[in-house]
């Protein structure tokens, strides 16, 4: 057999549901992105996750749940990872290269989408650490410039260097050939960190209750007759958060059940 056939013949893939990584990305020692392969008959709405996992040292499969940090246009699929060095996936998930294998359950679901919202004029996305993820496909989506007229990324980290992930990936979407005329003037983007200096400091439950947050944005307090939010962090944070916007009158919505704001519990947090 001649090399040119050899090549022609495809890889055998050897896991199940198994998609092919393109791209990783270190940004921190506890933080990493990395790109896979799309399966073709993959249908999303930005905001959901899949579940990502390699084989386990018992021979099963090892899964999470991770957020879909790529738009749904996208032709490859990205995410956004913590590292736990003894975690029973991640221990081995930080350590993949471009031409490894992942698997991939193509069944994508989540509660943070656009249409368990109700419709509004301001959209607040609140994050802390890799809870980013579901909102780097959302900011990244046509439709949520359609639906809102105003769109506030709040979020928090510990360090500056962070929050490098969605800095770099908001400066960027004023040049993005797909939505940038829709970006510009309707993006605020609003980073804290709560253990270094920096321009902006605090929880965003802090910033929020005391009004900080509108008065450096110059926007108008929360009203839950215009606003609604979008929540993904650790338990904790969903919780202090919840409270918060309650206190501002909104209500907690559902795919089944729409309403002034949703919250993610599925995110992936500490201990993987």
């Amino acid at each position: 057999m001649n090399e040119s056939a050899v090549n022609e013949i495809p890889k055998v893939k050897t896991l199940p549901d198994a998609q092919t990584v393109t791209e990783v990305t270190h940004w921190t020692d506890r933080l990493f992105s990395f790109r896979v392969s799309r399966p073709q008959s993959l249908r999303f709405r930005s905001g959901e996750f899949v579940m990502i996992g390699l084989m386990g040292d018992n021979g099963k499969p090892l899964l999470r749940a991770y957020s879909i940090a790529s738009p749904n246009w996208d032709e490859e699929l990205e995410f956004y990872s913590i590292k736990v060095p003894d975690g029973p996936l991640t221990s081995k998930l930080q350590h993949i290269q471009p031409g490894d294998e992942v698997i991939l359950r193509p069944k994508p679901v989540g509660t943070l989408v656009h249409d368990a919202l109700l419709p509004g004029k301001r959209v607040w996305f609140l994050a802390t650490g890799t809870g980013i993820a579901p909102f780097a496909s959302l900011m990244r989506d046509p439709e949520t410039y359609e639906k809102f007229d105003e769109v506030v990324m709040m979020h928090t980290c510990r360090t500056i260097e962070e929050l490098e992930y969605g800095r770099q990936l908001v400066e960027n979407l004023v040049n993005d050939e797909l939505i940038g005329e829709m970006v510009e003037g309707k993006l605020k983007y609003y980073p804290t960190t709560t253990r270094e200096e920096f321009p902006h400091m605090g929880r965003i439950t802090t910033n929020l209750e005391n009004g900080k947050v509108f008065k450096d944005l110059g926007i108008a307090p929360m009203d839950p007759a215009t606003d609604r939010a979008m929540v993904c962090g650790s338990l904790a944070f969903n919780k202090d958060v919840m409270a918060v916007l309650e206190g501002f009158g909104l209500r907690e919505g559902a795919n089944s059940e729409p309403r002034e704001y949703v919250v993610e519990k599925a995110f992936v947090g500490e201990g993987i």
